[in-house]
């Protein structure tokens, strides 16, 4: 019997859904067990339950949907994701947002962008996100059961297959047994991964791995993306600090800069290639040239700038609309708080807790440095009638429930992807247009390869990826035979997470997790064997583009 101990998270408190599992009993058996309600972790339970499968989707945060919901970042979306590039259900999901604020706002809303923001077609506030994946997991509640506020912490099994995992709840501290023939890893960081034994690799795997173009000269592990702490900040232009009260009528202690406020004001990243300046400015790294580039900052609404206009990039609300809040906001997920002081993978729990709050920190200090100090397009300093709305993001201060994780362990896979089969430039290299065409493709997904600066000093990774395929064999681990990934965690290198970690491509991850699950229990097989049989592998995509998935790019 083999069984590790999970790394122990911090409670949270709980929000009430109508989905609770109150209360944890001894044990729970299901036809898949799904660790983790991540983007992909909904997902895979949604393609799961409309198979006809009864799922258990277990989560650390009191909400499901990950990275659209309790981190708090809305879709990055490609340029052709109106007409194709992710699953029907994708596009359902998308629906179904824009039904609630073309209801809310008396508008119609085909091609409908609520922030008319830069980087998604349909940028909207995380709290309507998680409304939209609750009824959508409502809708299957006879077999969906979804157990909140709880983490993995052992998992017991016999060779190379996993039996049950033991969770524990993050409310009082009781466990309970979760047994299944198929369990899905669908958790932010890959915490399932150590639990089982499963072979793993994080950071950097460096130029001997895969002969990457852009990968770092030497492996290095503890070489990961920045995270962020995200938030969501609101707009009064009304506001004067000479009158009484507070902008938006928050609590005063939200506008209280942190201790930390003067280390955050003057930090300077220490990067290769040099950051152009303190982090907390208005001057970047280009993220494609390195060179520096410089931004405006204007909240005031239908406000002109010379140079890009930070309060656009992510706004999520404008101005004169009135819900779900009232006025323009926007969602602070930019460079000045990118986290690099540490990481959250593989560190104990003290080091975890202290750059959390040290995370927070940094973005608390964003919003006072944008309050007091940022350089206003007047020549003036400071938007005071700035302020942190808890609402977005059902908080009581305005920052996300969890942090934006970019890069999780990965499983050694089957297939792993890597540079020479996305990156456009490596592709071009030998005389190639297109992406890698997978033969077992399981979806779609398009982005930049856009890697943060990292933990170990990098700059941005910012190059060109071609339209790309998800291999089956990247969702496979290489030895455990019933375990299946489903986020952040599949066979990606450092370098081709970059584009494989952003919403619509995860949620196709999920879609193919789930369907897979379906094929095992139709099959009485286990996902390596199916992998394994172009004709179990061709009954896989059948069913999927059956159900409304895209597996290959459809161009001209």
């Amino acid at each position: 019997m083999r069984r590790r101990h999970f790394l122990q998270t911090s409670a949270l408190a709980a929000l009430a859904s109508p989905l609770w599992l109150t209360g944890c009993s001894s044990g729970h058996k299901a036809d898949v067990a799904i660790i983790g309600a991540s983007t992909g972790g909904v997902v895979a339970a949604l393609a799961a339950a409309v198979r006809g499968l009864n799922v258990i989707l277990t989560e650390e945060m009191p909400i499901p949907g990950g990275q659209l919901t309790s981190q708090g970042v809305p879709p990055d979306e490609h340029q052709w994701i109106e007409e194709q590039g992710a699953p029907f259900s994708y596009g359902d999901f998308r629906h179904r947002v824009r039904q609630r604020y073309g209801q809310a706002w008396q508008s119609g809303f085909t091609a409908f962008n609520p922030g008319a923001c830069g980087v998604s077609r349909i940028c909207h506030a995380p709290s309507v996100a998680t409304q939209v994946l609750l009824e959508m997991l409502g809708e299957h509640d006879g077999r969906i059961q979804f157990i909140p506020n709880c983490v993995p912490e052992i998992a017991s099994g016999h060779r190379d297959h996993i039996d049950a995992v033991q969770m524990r709840s993050l409310l009082d501290g009781t466990s309970f047994v979760i047994e299944a023939p198929v369990f899905i890893d669908a958790t932010e960081r890959g915490d399932l991964l150590p639990l089982t034994g499963a072979e793993y690799v994080t950071g950097s795997e460096g130029q001997a791995a895969y002969g990457e173009p852009h990968a770092t000269e030497e492996a290095d592990p503890a070489n990961e993306q920045a995270f962020t702490w995200c938030a969501a900040i609101g707009f009064d232009p009304a506001f004067s600090p000479d009158q009484l009260g507070t902008p938006g009528g928050v609590d005063e202690a939200l506008l209280e800069p942190p201790d930390s406020y003067t280390y955050w004001r003057d930090y300077v990243p220490a990067l290769q290639p040099a950051w152009p300046g303190k982090l907390l400015d208005l001057s970047y790294s280009n993220p494609i040239s390195l060179e520096p580039r410089r931004l405006d900052f204007d909240p005031t609404p239908r406000a002109q700038t010379e140079r890009f206009n930070l309060w656009v990039y992510r706004r999520l609300q404008e101005a004169g609309r009135t819900w779900p809040v009232n006025g323009g906001v926007t969602l602070l997920n930019w460079p000045q708080n990118d986290y690099l002081d540490g990481r959250l993978i593989d560190v104990t729990e003290a080091e975890r807790i202290t750059h959390e709050e040290a995370s927070k920190e940094l973005t608390r200090s964003l919003i006072h440095w944008l309050r007091m100090e940022v350089e206003r397009p007047d020549g003036g300093r400071g938007w005071p009638g700035l302020f942190p709305m808890p609402d977005i993001l059902g908080t009581a201060d305005g920052l996300a429930m969890a942090p934006y994780i970019r890069e999780a362990r990965r499983i050694r896979a089957r297939t792993t992807v890597h540079e020479h089969h996305v990156g456009e430039e490596a592709r071009a290299s030998v005389g190639l247009t297109q992406a890698e065409q997978f033969p077992d493709s399981v979806g779609v997904g398009h982005y930049r390869i856009d890697l943060h600066p990292s933990t170990s000093g990098d700059n941005y990774i910012d190059v060109a990826a071609l339209p790309f395929e998800i291999p089956l064999g990247s969702l496979i681990p290489i030895r455990i035979d019933n375990l299946i990934a489903a986020a952040k965690n599949i066979g990606t290198t450092h370098v081709t997470n970059g584009c494989f970690r952003l919403h619509p491509v995860e949620w196709s991850i999920g879609e193919a997790a789930g369907a897979l699950a379906a094929q095992c229990k139709l099959t009485g097989e286990l996902p390596p064997a199916i992998h394994g049989s172009p004709d179990r592998v061709k009954a896989l995509q059948d069913d999927l583009v059956r159900l409304g998935a895209q597996l290959r790019w459809k161009f001209d």
